[in-house]
């Protein structure tokens, strides 16, 4: 019985260190999957007539100050 409770104890244990991980996991993957469908859906729309004015689509920089220098 003593070696079944400590089985049971590195069991628990291994899943609540690896339980953040998953979690993590599953939600970068919705978002990537939510991405790649926004991406398919902008490319599926009809172009826009060439008077018609366009959306400015600005790019990310980072932080020019940063603390973490690379």
């Amino acid at each position: 019985m003593n070696t079944f409770l400590s089985y049971l104890a590195v069991t628990a244990l291994f899943a609540l260190v690896l339980l953040p991980a998953l979690v993590g996991f599953t939600r970068e993957r919705r978002i990537d999957r939510e991405l790649r469908e926004a991406e398919r859906r902008r490319g599926a729309e009809p172009p826009q007539a060439a008077g018609a004015a366009q959306p400015v689509m600005a790019t990310r920089r980072p932080y020019i100050r940063s603390w973490a220098r690379v």
